[in-house]
């Protein structure tokens, strides 16, 4: 039951990582990213990758890093704004772009990891989001139909979590990594506190360890601020 890796690498060597797999990566922004499972990521030099992210995080950060060595080849994310070389890429074409709304994104990963074959929301109804798309009306209301998204591999951020796997987030670095913990074959969890099974309460663990494969304890994290705004 020890699920506990001594380092990011040893996680996505055992989440069996390679050329060509979907990636769900939880995060949103620069808040609750797996920062340290990206930069062994780059490492592994893994390529053609379908990365499944609310953002691609900033030029030097996050995301971006898998950017700047090209190892990304398609992108599915809702806010991709703060990062100048994603624009680049896909505007030359060597980046695919699969846009989709915020809450849409967050609801197909859900479903992907509920067993949801898929479901009709009126979101984007009406715009090129649904172009392509099966669309009906319920009462009165048109709606476009969004088929779940699940992942080769998810690599996720929690603030605590234990060798067991259970995994507890911080406000909202819960964001992305809930669901997509729950949507891919192999999850894989660094948090910033790794502790003995049972040190956490049971009603408190956001993230169940069944839905867990690897846990390790992140090296180092930066905080950084996305947009500092001063008066």
């Amino acid at each position: 039951m020890d699920k506990s890796v001594a380092s990011a690498a040893e996680a996505l060597e055992k989440a069996g990582v390679k050329d060509g797999i979907t990636l769900l990566v939880g995060g949103f922004g620069l808040c609750g990213i797996p920062e340290n499972l990206i930069l062994a990521l780059r490492e592994t030099g893994a390529k053609d990758l379908t990365v499944v992210s609310n953002n691609a995080g900033v030029d030097d950060f996050g995301l971006g890093l898998l950017l700047q060595t090209r190892q990304i080849r398609k992108m599915v994310s809702s806010y991709v704004g703060e990062n100048k070389l994603f624009e680049q890429l896909y505007l030359s074409g060597e980046l695919e772009l699969e846009f989709v709304p915020q809450g849409t994104l967050a609801e197909r990963c859900r479903a992907g990891g509920a067993g949801i074959g898929g479901f009709y929301t009126p979101t984007g109804y009406g715009t090129p989001v649904a172009e392509g798309k099966e669309t009906r009306e319920i009462d009165g209301k048109m709606y476009v139909l969004e088929m779940p998204i699940r992942g080769d591999v998810a690599l996720v951020k929690a603030h605590t979590g234990d060798k067991h796997g259970n995994l507890v987030y911080r406000m909202t670095a819960r964001n992305f990594n809930q669901p997509m913990a729950t949507a891919a074959a192999v999850t894989i969890a660094e948090v910033e506190e790794l502790v003995e099974p049972g040190s956490l309460d049971p009603d408190q663990i956001h993230t169940p360890s069944i839905f867990v494969k690897h846990i390790l304890k992140g090296a180092h994290y930066e905080k950084r601020i996305e947009q500092r705004t001063t008066r």
